[in-house]
């Protein structure tokens, strides 16, 4: 059963400094909420457990873009739509931006945000590939200052995450160095937007001298948490593509991941695709393929 409205308190403070001193009052007894979008079908599934809502929605602080020679640091509270628009992004990082296109309808992507994506933690959300293909970084942020975390380790199990209770994910930082890489990505599910993904992969690689050089390859929604492929990666480095390879990195990726049987898929589908993917990453990078 859903509680009455007036069972929650929802404050708007309007800097980010008032936010994160409402949150060191008072750890954990604050939920950070800003385009709600994963808040509120919590709320209607009467599944939310938290009283007291802050606002963190359009926060200067948190709604930019900002190009730096080394990096980009992406604001946690831009929106899909913002990535999806942004020529610079849309130019070197087109995993996220396609990632974006994918969650959700239009209005979701105008009010959903990266960083509410990623601190809602799901394994199958679509953007969190592309952020540990990209090597992300994530500023959090609270009174004691700012901490800077690698995207990899964020996620400790099922929707648990090392994000204290007093902090915000402030912005998630992203090296410039990818544009030459070749870029692949994949979603398979009932529908690429406004559908969960049974299993979405994103995925960069070089190939030098007719063998892997360099393979970066991330899946959701095979395992409790978003998954890098670290062994697979390093099989296939140095080899050349073929037969042989193809089949020890479908081997290799289905006994990294972790998939479950639930409403959407199976275990048995879900390793099979993934490996498939995997499989059709090297082959097109190995072929040279057009950039997404």
């Amino acid at each position: 059963m859903r509680s009455d409205p007036a069972d929650y308190q929802l404050v708007a403070p309007t800097s980010l400094q008032a936010v994160i001193s409402l949150l060191a009052e008072e750890p954990g007894a604050w939920l950070p909420i800003a385009g709600g979008t994963d808040v509120m079908v919590q709320y209607a599934a009467g599944k939310l457990p938290t009283r007291k809502l802050v606002s963190i929605w359009n926060l200067p602080e948190l709604r930019h873009i900002h190009f730096s020679p080394d990096e980009v640091r992406i604001g946690a509270g831009c929106t899909y739509t913002d990535l999806r628009e942004h020529e610079t992004v849309k130019r070197e990082f087109p995993l996220l931006v396609s990632a974006a296109g994918w969650t959700g309808g239009i209005a979701n992507q105008n009010r959903g945000t990266l960083g509410g994506n990623i601190v809602n933690a799901s394994p199958a959300a679509d953007s969190l590939p592309a952020l540990l293909a990209y090597e992300a970084d994530l500023i959090l942020i609270s009174v004691r200052g700012e901490r800077r975390l690698p995207y990899l380790e964020f996620h400790t199990g099922y929707k648990q995450t090392k994000l204290a209770p007093d902090e915000l994910v402030q912005a998630i930082c992203l090296p410039r160095r990818f544009s030459d890489y070749f870029s692949y990505t994949r979603k398979v599910g009932a529908r690429n937007a406004q559908a969960i993904s049974k299993v979405c992969i994103g995925a960069l690689g070089r190939m030098a001298g007719g063998v892997v050089q360099e393979a970066r390859i991330a899946l959701g929604s095979v395992a409790p948490v978003p998954l890098r492929l670290v062994q697979t990666e390093g099989i296939v480095k140095g080899k050349p593509v073929g037969a042989s390879l193809l089949a020890l990195a479908r081997k290799t990726a289905a006994a990294e991941i972790r998939p479950i049987d639930d409403i959407r898929s199976t275990v048995r589908y879900r390793s099979a695709v993934a490996g498939n993917l995997v499989a059709e990453f090297l082959e097109k990078l190995s072929l040279g393929g057009t950039k997404i």
